[in-house]
């Protein structure tokens, strides 16, 4: 009996999954924890303007987690892998069933961000894997060497290379435009969507994700003009 009902169970979710309901809501709820996460980290990291002590002591807060942390970073390694897969089987899915493309492609009611989802993505995952090897593990030093532990020291000479806080600006714009397609999809893929509500959803999502950009790249603009140092 207990058998039949776990294969019941691993059946309806194989199904859920292989639906295109089921891949939007999975990229929907894979991409509100991100979104999340993306919030809590640009909050951490805007601590280094209240100096080496403070941001050096959130570091070492995050360090002593321990398996909390560790669990932390395969839960959001998850989501990036689901989230991917799903955006990316959609996508193939939705070119399947138009084979032929449009004699004349014309953006109607489609916004850039919405168009470049696709290839924004694998460019800000690019990013994010260059940030981990060189500011969380010191594997990539571009800038004076790594130091273990002084996070101040690390993020100030990390971009004080002038490519390294070009790319990151770069990477976290596009991240930027991800989000302010995103989040509103994020709610059309769950069913929340009205006439009445969709365009100020719209409207939320692009300033929400403008106020995102602003507040990581001020930190390399910062260390560039030498107002962090």
């Amino acid at each position: 009996m207990s058998t039949t009902a776990v294969s019941l169970r691993q059946s309806r979710a194989a199904a859920f999954w292989y639906s295109t309901t089921g891949k939007k809501i999975v990229m929907a709820v894979t991409g509100a924890i991100l979104f999340v996460f993306v919030i809590g980290h640009m909050l951490g990291n805007l601590q280094v303007f209240e100096g080496p002590e403070k941001i050096n002591a959130y570091g070492h807060f995050l360090h002593n987690l321990g398996e909390i942390l560790w669990a932390e970073r395969i839960g959001l390694l998850a989501a990036v892998v689901l989230h991917i897969t799903a955006t990316v089987q959609l996508a193939l899915r939705s070119n399947k069933a138009r084979p032929i493309g449009y004699s004349r492609r014309e953006a109607i009611n489609s916004s850039y961000a919405a168009r470049t989802m696709y290839w924004s993505g694998p460019i800000v995952l690019a990013f994010v894997i260059f940030h981990l090897l060189h500011l969380t593990a010191g594997m990539i030093s571009p800038g004076a060497a790594f130091i273990e532990g002084d996070v101040y020291h690390n993020v100030v000479s990390g971009f004080q290379v002038w490519w390294v806080s070009v790319w990151y600006i770069f990477a976290v714009s596009l991240l930027g435009v991800h989000l302010s397609h995103g989040i509103w999809s994020m709610f059309q893929s769950v069913g929340i969507n009205h006439p009445r509500y969709t365009p100020m959803l719209k409207q939320a999502a692009v300033w929400i994700a403008v106020v995102i950009v602003l507040g990581y790249i001020s930190i390399p603009i910062s260390v560039l003009l030498g107002f962090v140092k």
